[in-house]
């Protein structure tokens, strides 16, 4: 008998609407939903992956505790009491604060983050780690000093904007980060259809800047100084109008003070765009009917990552494009989730605690993951002595992924909630798999709060459970109850006490949704959402268009919006200093920078074990520009040495004019080469880690996030590497795939 199961693909932010089909027990078609209210029948290749995640022998489906020589099956209350005690011990012998916590990117797009949080608060640990660092934290440091709260998070209203300007974004490839839009790339084409203009700032030529308007070939980390210039501009020429936020914010004139210094020949000086380039820009944005700029990933990975952040929260504020239909808006999700984080964890705070070893600054009680293993591998009070890590392979995401490597081989205790043996997890001492993204069921809480439209959807389980299998939830619930029952204090006991009344996300999802602002507290009865109505529909339900919510959302004294907080100024006034540290790079003979990329049918470094997604042409590649390529004599195809202050690694290289000279570009996730992984495909198909050659030390100056792309490099062939012949080119090869 065949059935229809309807919702949605988990594995990136889009989280698209999927028909899952099922005969006899089995999965035999995975689809786009033609019905589902965001995605109205698009999906990506990895959507039929997750079949391939299902079905895979490499997938753990029972625990596994490590044994010399390998890994042996054990039960799960043999494996839940073994981990527990052994992170309990390490508490117990070295402090508290020597057990660390780690979670990865693939939490967040579950309502099991929830139970992930509640187990770090029981294990009250001051050394908490995440995916965040890596990734988002300048977004979030913006969020707090502008907006009063960490999460409070605005995206573009991609729907009804007429100029959109893109800076250090890929959505045509990511389908949005931070920016929930399943197929952006028809969104991205509709503002141009009806008249607007889409505006890419990238040092390559994307997939999202082959398909826009135009092409800003910036260069890398010269995001803020393009900014500075652009809205030097706005002032200059009398263009601000702060709209309806008129009278609701502070700073105006001292942000006035801090561009002065910035005209547009000394910004197309430091970014590499020119003058008139930039002046157009400024006036484009500025006489749109609507428009909204959106800088994500690439930007924040840069040692500037803070300040261009919030020079984009600042140029849409002062164009009356913050909070306004078209521009930059705040959603209305079904669950409050920032009232929720406001009293699981507070409104955040930077800077309460700073790591040990390098003095990095903490926020929302967590400490940047490029210092993880300097606390593990550095002796003295405090050291990193045990893990609990959930779904995250940061030996691949993490800056210097090959000392963090060694560092995790050095820890008493490891505990780690994942589906696989990663180059991560094959240090861990017990391993926890959850079941398949298709036996389960959830609701999605988290990124609905940064979608392009307001909406909320129930994911039924496709498949059922196996007997003996869990989910994250039960998973992270009894190591909570267990590690509760351990010597950490009555507090903890009362926290499990209260946890133990949602037994599953979807009693926790119920009470969010009943007081929420789609609830019935606010709706009435007949019309306030709740888990039951939400499960009914189907095909999601969609909850409208952004609406205007400032200043009433603002959490900032007053509820005023900080268009210039005194950190930030600070920042701007020391912006000549990232210049010269970049000139003293070049001189030290790291004379190219590398830059990641994004890439459809990946997934960080989780979704390389999949048959359908790992076919065709090597994708870990050096995209380099031909006149790069020329004058080091590498040919198209050839394996080339990559060399930073930290490694090197060899990879092939691809010659493309879309790269601008003096920048390489490598994808992340790769790097299956360790020993003792137990993805095998992935392993066949093994690469090298971007983040074998990223440096720790390479940092945005104000968040400690990561600096992935501002990490300098040097290049020539590997040794004994010789080009190609042309017909078995890597290029060759692509052009007659594509064909």
């Amino acid at each position: 008998m065949l059935s229809t199961v309807y919702r949605q693909c988990t594995l990136c932010e889009a989280h698209c609407g999927i028909r899952v089909e099922v005969a006899e027990g089995r999965v035999t078609r995975i689809t786009g939903d033609p019905d589902d209210v965001m995605s109205r029948g698009y999906i990506c290749p990895k959507a039929a992956a997750l079949l391939d995640i299902h079905e895979d022998p490499d997938r753990l489906r029972r625990p596994v505790k490590r044994v010399d020589g390998g890994w042996v099956q054990i039960g799960w209350d043999e494996a839940l009491d073994l981990a527990a005690a052994g992170l309990r011990r390490v508490q117990a012998d070295h402090g508290k604060d020597a057990l660390a916590t780690y979670l990865g990117n693939p939490g967040a797009h579950s309502a099991s983050i929830l139970a992930a949080v509640l187990v770090r608060r029981l294990i009250a640990s001051a050394n908490n780690y995440s995916a965040t660092s890596a990734d988002q934290l300048p977004q979030h440091l913006v969020a707090l000093e502008m907006f009063g709260h960490f999460a409070l998070l605005p995206v573009p209203d991609l729907d009804r904007t007429d100029y959109m300007l893109i800076l250090g974004a890929n959505p045509a490839v990511s389908n949005g980060s931070i920016m929930t839009a399943p197929g952006v790339r028809d969104r991205l084409k509709a503002i141009c259809a009806r008249g607007g203009r889409v505006v890419v700032v990238d040092p390559r030529r994307t997939e999202t800047a082959a398909r826009a308007s135009e092409h800003v070939q910036i260069r890398p980390g010269g995001d803020a100084f393009l900014l500075l210039g652009i809205l030097h501009t706005l002032f200059a020429e009398e263009l601000i109008d702060l709209g309806a936020l008129r009278g609701h914010a502070d700073g105006l004139d001292a942000l006035r003070a801090a561009v002065r210094g910035w005209g547009p020949d000394r910004a197309a000086a430091a970014s590499g765009v020119g003058t008139e380039t930039i002046v157009r820009l400024a006036r484009e944005f500025a006489a749109a009917p609507s428009a909204v700029a959106y800088g994500r990933v690439g930007v924040c990975q840069q040692r500037t990552g803070t300040i261009t952040h919030w020079l984009i929260n600042a140029l849409n504020a002062l164009t009356g494009n913050l909070d306004r239909p078209g521009g930059q808006m705040f959603t209305t999700p079904a669950v409050d989730i920032v009232r929720l984080l406001e009293l699981a964890v507070g409104r955040g705070e930077f800077g309460a605690t700073t790591q040990r070893t390098t003095g990095l600054p903490s926020l929302n009680d967590e400490l940047p993951v490029a210092g993880l293993a300097d606390e593990i591998l550095t002796p003295g009070e405090g050291q990193v002595r045990g893990l609990l890590a959930y779904a995250g392979n940061p030996v691949l995401s993490a800056p210097n992924g090959r000392r963090l490597d060694a560092a995790l081989s050095q820890l008493e205790w490891f505990v780690a909630v994942d589906m696989y043996v990663t180059e991560t997890t094959r240090h861990a001492h017990v391993i926890l798999p959850p079941v398949s993204h298709l036996e389960r069921s959830d609701i999605d809480l988290v990124l609905p709060a940064f979608a392009a439209r307001n909406y909320i959807r129930y994911n039924p389980a496709a498949l059922p459970a196996p007997k003996d299998g869990k989910t994250d939830w039960e998973i992270l619930l009894a190591l909570a109850e267990r590690i509760g029952r351990g010597p950490l204090g009555a507090l903890q006991n009362r926290a499990l006490g209260l946890a133990k009344l949602f037994t599953t996300p979807e009693r926790a999802a119920d009470l969010g949704l009943r007081l929420g602002p789609h609830g019935p507290l606010r709706r009435g009865r007949a019309f306030g959402l709740s888990i039951g109505s939400v499960k009914r529909a189907r095909h999601g339900i969609d909850l409208g268009p952004l609406e205007p919510r400032l200043p009433g959302l603002l959490r900032t004294p007053g509820r005023r919006l900080q268009l210039a907080p005194e950190r930030f100024l600070r920042e701007a006034r020391a912006l000549e200093a990232v210049e010269r540290e970049q000139a003293s790079a070049e001189r030290a003979g790291y004379d190219l920078v590398v830059i990641g990329r994004r890439q459809l049918r990946s997934n960080n470094s989780w979704m390389h074990n999949s048959a359908r997604l790992m076919k065709g042409a090597d994708r870990c590649t050096a995209l380099i520009h031909p006149a790069d390529a020329e004058r080091r004599g590498i040919g198209d195809g050839q394996r080339v040495r990559i060399t930073s202050r930290v490694g090197s690694i060899e990879v092939p290289a691809q010659l493309s004019d879309e790269m601008r000279p003096g920048v390489i570009s490598v994808p992340h996730g790769f790097g299956h080469d360790r020993e003792g992984i137990g993805w095998r495909r992935a392993a066949e198909h093994a690469g090298a880690s971007f983040n074998d050659i990223t440096d720790e030390t390479v940092l945005d100056r104000l968040s400690g996030n990561a600096a992935f792309n501002s990490v300098r490099v040097r290049l020539e062939p590997a040794s004994g590497a010789q080009p190609p012949e042309p017909e078995a080119s890597l290029a060759s090869t692509v052009a007659t795939a594509a064909t």
